[in-house]
């Protein structure tokens, strides 16, 4: 096999062996990187499957490691950019790919990408499985950007993922900023023992097609989420006492405005509605209150 060829198993067509890669470049898994490699093929088949590609789609691909991801969507869609921030990988994931054309490989930090010119200004979707302690911040950025993918499938924390997907009762301040945005859905289940190195917790596919516009006006968004950053910041509080506390007023005067919006002061931030933080928020607007320019979303 020449250092340009890519291991592969005769009983996966395509098949990456990132362990036999990584050795060959004498590289080690940066676990504190979140680098967890997904190498087994069934659970790449189950993320191909939630991303539901065209062949003439663009893809990219966030946190490409040794490539693994990377070589099967090449084989799916007309163009993969590969990015991927960590220098040692660079080489592995060049020898996964080489020959392969319809993939441009980039390091780059993501959160710093600028999408519009590396995505060419075209449609485009991301798949990924992202290193756990960027999603909130790679979440924002890909659903607050003017240049935002169509769809986004993501590898993540399972835990994470039912957070994302929540509905009233159990609602968190990431799910209710993904809504805002997409509609969000769990997809499938991938036990720890299809990465590698192997985590400490299962992972699930999450998938979010993204509404053409967020689903409040666009006026509605920052009192929106400073009402909803107040609400979750001491979530086990009654409402009445968390947006006093939040917003800097009187609990009388937060008890009003919840009663206005047709919410019972009592009630606890996850018990509450998509709707109803939107009535809230319409009603914060209708007394004059305004969010900050710091109260952009923050999923």
């Amino acid at each position: 096999m020449s250092p340009e060829t890519p291991h592969t198993s005769s009983d996966h067509v395509g098949f990456v062996d990132a362990r036999a890669i990584l050795r060959r470049h004498g590289v080690r898994p940066n676990t504190r990187l979140g680098q967890n490699f997904l190498v087994d093929p069934a659970a790449l088949e189950r993320v191909m499957q939630a991303a539901e590609l065209n062949a003439g789609d663009a893809v990219l691909e966030i946190g490409a490691g040794v490539g693994t991801l990377t070589a099967r969507l090449a084989r799916d869609v007309r163009r993969v950019v590969a990015v991927e921030l960590d220098g040692r990988l660079i080489g592995p994931l060049r020898e996964v790919v080489a020959g392969m054309t319809n993939v441009e490989v980039i390091q780059a930090d993501a959160l710093q990408l600028d999408l519009a010119e590396h995505m060419r200004a075209e449609p485009f979707r991301v798949v990924a499985n992202i290193p756990y302690q960027i999603t909130s911040h790679l979440l924002r950025r890909l659903m607050e950007t003017p240049a935002a993918p169509d769809r986004v499938v993501l590898t993540l924390q399972a835990e994470v993922v039912d957070r994302i997907v929540a509905a009233a009762g159990e609602m968190s301040l990431l799910a209710l900023s993904i809504q805002v945005y997409g509609a969000p859905r769990r997809m499938a289940g991938i036990p720890a023992g299809a990465f590698f190195p192997v985590p400490q917790v299962d992972s699930a596919v999450l998938r979010i097609d993204r509404h053409p516009l967020p689903v409040i006006p666009a006026e509605l968004i920052p009192p929106f989420f400073r009402l909803a950053r107040a609400g979750f910041q001491q979530r086990r509080k009654q409402l009445r006492n968390s947006l006093a506390s939040g917003l800097g007023i009187p609990a009388a005067e937060a008890s009003s405005l919840l009663v206005q919006a047709e919410i019972r002061p009592d009630r606890r931030a996850q018990e509450l509605a998509f709707e109803d933080w939107e009535r809230l928020a319409r009603c914060l607007t209708s007394v004059g209150g305004k969010g900050p320019a710091s109260a952009e979303p923050a999923v």
